[in-house]
Order: structure tokens, then sequence, then C-alpha cells
């Protein structure tokens, strides 16, 4: 019989800049919690996040964080702000200076600060321990519940393998990762019956094993909502990124009866950021992930419904109800719809490049794939912002990041702030006038050939990792015969559609349309795909909050 793993131990981290504080802090927690808690420690506030991201995609738990309140970059207090989002359920205890316990007092409010430690803390035993015992105490007695974590086997190089991860972590759902080369992946696949063939495998937290599933299956053995509650409802809101996270948000606070349904992941483009620093209150920058986790925890909060991996593939106008159908055959209606679809990376038309999508070769962040760039040469293509942060994010592990660029410089595409950190990082080079005019490799990438678009001169360069960010296309197929589009896919609405003061043809209504109103009455849309949008984050979440304004007009009306 196989012997059941033991449990991981819990966490206990600390985060201080002065390296010698940091080492003497992290040596009392071992002295007296080492046996029972696992002691993190980290040197900024930065690395302090990484490790509970990283903590958090393997499934283990955080019960005490210990931050110094003086810290360059980001002090202790907007640290564990952060950290929240990570870890919400963590006890949270803030070191200071006699000096600085008006900020530790104004933080109990600000963060829900648990304590604060005056230093030195000597003797521990007097000073530290007891604190922390009282705090551990309250973490274990909490009504936070521990999630499972689901265990992954696959191939590093396999391209459904990598969309697995990459669902999971979008999802913010915990998991583990196993090659299966590996005597623990091995052992795994024995276990649920396997030989390695078929994969990825994913095991639940149950033990559930599941080969090759599909983003539904997962959905629906990790605790994602697949299924709607009820067959009609006030407002659907299609796509979950930044738009569509904020109709949901602000359909539901209204008290509208409000569906989200996702083909993938909330979040969008968005959601796949490693830093967004120009997005309104957030002077310190904010992930993605950070931001795409606390709108649907507050869309959820207001009554929210959040469906996930449900793929919708038309939309029918039956006298005042719109009804949306999903790839299964199955339906759910409304009074109104919020178009929020969004937008996808283009695909890079190159040889070589389709058969090792996945395998080296990804399109967006791919934020899954950064632990494995350690070390690595890596080429990024496109000069937009969502390509110059994922070069600053990927810089700081990997040996040197190249941006290729079509155009003759980046600020035709990219913020200024952003080219500035680039110029100022000393692993990332920009090589403009250049694209990859070919792929080459087996199971994963190893070759890229390069041509300069002024000489049509060709390098042979090594590389394992491609990132591509080349613009979008609109996810608005689904949508023909029925919505308006321009001649890319956009979505054509208000104004757009009525150039010369006419409404569109087959308008029926003696008003014209509404300002995000599409030529269906009721159906508005909001955020990148729409015609002519501002295509930032801060625009599209504006647009799903005036739609859902909008939406209420129209219900007034109708």
């Amino acid at each position: 019989m196989t012997q059941a793993a033991s449990p991981a131990r819990t966490v206990i981290l600390t985060v201080d800049d002065d390296p010698g504080v940091s080492r003497a802090v992290a040596r009392d927690l071992r002295r007296r919690y080492g046996e029972e808690h696992r002691i993190v420690r980290a040197e900024s506030g930065d690395a302090a996040l990484d490790a509970l991201r990283e903590l958090k995609l393997r499934g283990d738990q955080v019960a005490v964080i210990l931050a110094d309140y003086r810290m360059p970059q980001m002090d202790g207090i907007e640290f564990l702000e952060q950290a929240i989002d990570v870890f919400p359920g963590a006890r949270r205890v803030l070191l200071t200076a006699y000096a600085d316990t008006n900020a530790a007092i104004d933080a109990i409010n600000v963060i829900d600060l648990d304590h604060y430690l005056l230093k030195p803390w000597d003797p521990p035993e007097e000073k530290l321990y007891p604190v922390v015992d009282d705090l551990l105490d309250a973490w274990r007695v909490s009504d936070y519940k521990p999630v499972g974590a689901c265990k992954v086997v696959g191939h590093r190089w396999s391209a459904r393998s990598s969309g697995v991860r990459e669902f999971l972590a979008r999802n913010q759902v915990p998991y583990r990762w196993y090659s299966s080369d590996t005597p623990e992946g091995e052992r795994l696949l024995r276990a649920a019956g396997q030989d390695g063939q078929r994969l990825p495998l994913v095991i639940t937290p149950e033990g559930t094993p599941l080969v090759e599933p599909d983003d539904h299956d997962i959905a629906a053995h990790v605790g994602l909502a697949t299924t709607p509650t009820s067959e009609f409802y006030d407002l659907v809101v299609i796509g979950g990124g930044p738009a569509g996270l904020g109709s949901a948000v602000y359909g539901a606070s209204e008290g509208l009866r409000t569906v989200l349904v996702e083909r993938s992941a909330t979040g969008g483009q968005a959601g796949q950021s490693s830093r967004i620093e120009n997005y309104l209150g957030f002077p310190d920058g904010v992930s993605g992930a950070q931001l795409t986790d606390r709108a649907r925890r507050q869309a959820a909060k207001f009554g929210a419904e959040i469906l996930t991996a449900r793929e919708v593939t038309g939309l029918e106008v039956t006298g005042a109800s719109r009804t949306i159908r999903f790839s299964d055959g199955s339906s759910i209606s409304a009074h109104a719809v919020i178009l929020a679809t969004g937008v996808s990376y283009r695909q890079l038309d190159a040889p070589g490049l389709d058969d090792l999508t996945g395998c080296g070769v990804f399109y967006g962040s791919a934020l899954t794939e950064a632990a494995a760039c350690q070390g690595h040469d890596v080429y990024i293509v496109g000069g937009a912002n969502s390509a110059g942060q994922a070069a600053m994010y990927l810089a700081r592990g990997a040996k040197s990041v190249t941006i290729l660029v079509r155009g003759a410089s980046l600020a035709a595409s990219m913020s200024h702030y952003l080219i500035e950190q680039i110029e100022n990082a000393p692993n990332i080079t920009v090589r403009p006038g250049t694209v990859v005019e070919s792929a080459h490799g087996g199971d994963h990438l190893e070759q890229l050939t390069l041509r300069d678009v002024e000489s049509g001169h060709t390098e042979l360069v090594d590389a394992q990792w491609l990132f591509v960010f080349i613009g979008a296309a609109p996810l608005t197929g689904w949508l023909d015969g029925t919505v308006l589009r321009d001649g890319r896919g956009f979505i054509m609405a208000g104004p757009d559609m009525t150039p010369a003061g006419q409404p569109p043809r087959g308008w029926e209504l003696d008003r014209p349309p509404y300002h995000l109103e599409t030529n269906v009455p009721g159906v508005f849309v909001a955020g990148d795909a729409r015609a002519e949008s501002a295509k930032r984050v801060a625009s599209a979440v504006g647009e799903g909050a005036m739609a859902v304004m909008l939406v209420h007009r129209y219900l007034e009306q109708s």
C-alpha cells in the first residue's frame, strides 16, 4: 500500500530589506516554529509577493506574514495591502520603529492589520513569540478554510499541458505541477492507471483523475461554476475582462439579476498582464491577476453569477427576450445583453510557429512559464504595452530579453513610462525593424530566423522562448448575421452606426440607438470589442459601468 503523503507545513513569511534583520527574524521564528511551520524570508516587497504567488500556485497555506514598515520602493503597508489579495486569511504583522507607531496604528484601519511589533523584539520569548502564538491560534480557529490543490502531470513541452496550467492559474485554482518523467509524476500516472501516453493528467483535490480534460471538465471538478442557476436573467454579460467585470459589478450592485459568461478565465488580456502601472488608484502598480481577483470577488459579493469555461455560439432575438446559446446546445435568456467579449492576440504568420505553439511559442504573457525562463534567452514580438510589461516581468529572471519590433521604435505604441523602464533594464534589448521569418525545433522551440525589414538580411539565433503580442482580433464571429460589425470584426454601436443621422437598417424603435447600443435593441457592447474603443483597462471598466446605465434606460422604456 502506498503511504499517504504528509500534509504540507503552513508558512510563516517575513520580509525586511535589511539582510541582517531579515536573517535574525527568520532565525528566531525557526527556533520556535520551525518543526511545525515552514519559515520563508524575503528582502523586498516584490520578492515576497513573488514568493506568495508561488506558494499559492503550489497550494501551500500562509498563516502569518511579518513585514518591515520602512522598505524602499514598497513599504510594509503597501506590501501587506497586496498580500491580502493573495492570502486573505493570513494574519498580518508590521515591524516598526518607535517613530513609526502612528503609521502602524493607521494601518490597522487601512489593511486590517492584526498587530504591530516595535524593533528590537528582544527577547523574543517576551515580545515576539506570544504575539505569533496568538496569531497562529486565531488563524487555526478562523473560518478561513484552506483549499486543496490539484495535481497536474504533463510534459514540459506539451501545448495542452501548458494550457491547463494557464487555465488553473488564471482562475486562481491552486495546483502542483509534476513532469511526467519524474519519479513523482510516474507514481501519479501509475496510481491513475495511465502509462503517460495521454497527457495531461489532472487529479482533483478529492483524488478524481481527469485524463486529457478540456477546460469545462476541469472547471466542473474544481469548484468553478459552469451551470446557470436560472433560465432567465435581467442581464447577461458575455466576457469576463475588465469591461465585463465592470458590467457585472454595477449590474448586480444595482439590483439586476446578472450572470457573467466567460469562455476561459476572467480578466481577459488585462488579467494576463504581469504589471499594470497606469491604472487609476494604484500608484505602485497592480498585476492583472490581482485586479481581476478583486473585481471577481466584488461582483460575486453583489450577487452576480460567474460561469466559467462556457462558450457562447449564438444570439437570438425573440420579442423582448434576448437568448444566448452555448456550444453544448443549452441556452439562457435575458431582458438585456452586454457584449464584452474582448479580443485575442493575433497569430504570427511564419513557418514553424503553429507546430511549436505551447512548446516554447506563446501568445500573451503565459506567466506560468516565467519560472522556466530563468537564465534563458527570451524573445518578445510586439511593441505595445502588453509586450513591454511582459519584458519587464521576464527580465527579472531571464538571462536576456530581446524585443523585436517591426517599426522604427517603441514610441508609436508603448507608454512612455514603460519605454523608460526598458531603457534602464540592463538585460533588455530592443531590435527595431526586425521580424520573425521562421521558427525551428523538434518537440520544442530551439531557433529563430530573424529578418531585417530594411535590408532583408536574415540571422539564425538560438531561442527556447518566444512570446508574441502583435495586436488583437475581436472574438465576434459568432455574431455574424445578427450584430453589425465593421470590416475587421469589431462591433458597431451608437453614433458609429448612424454617421448621417439615420438609424441602422432594420431599426424599428422611435429613438436612435444609445451610445453603446448595437443595431439590436437591448444588446450593448463595452470594451475592446467595440469599434474605435480606447483599448485601455480604465476605459473598458468605464464602458462596462456606462453600459449598465444604458441597460437601465432601455428597461425603463421597454
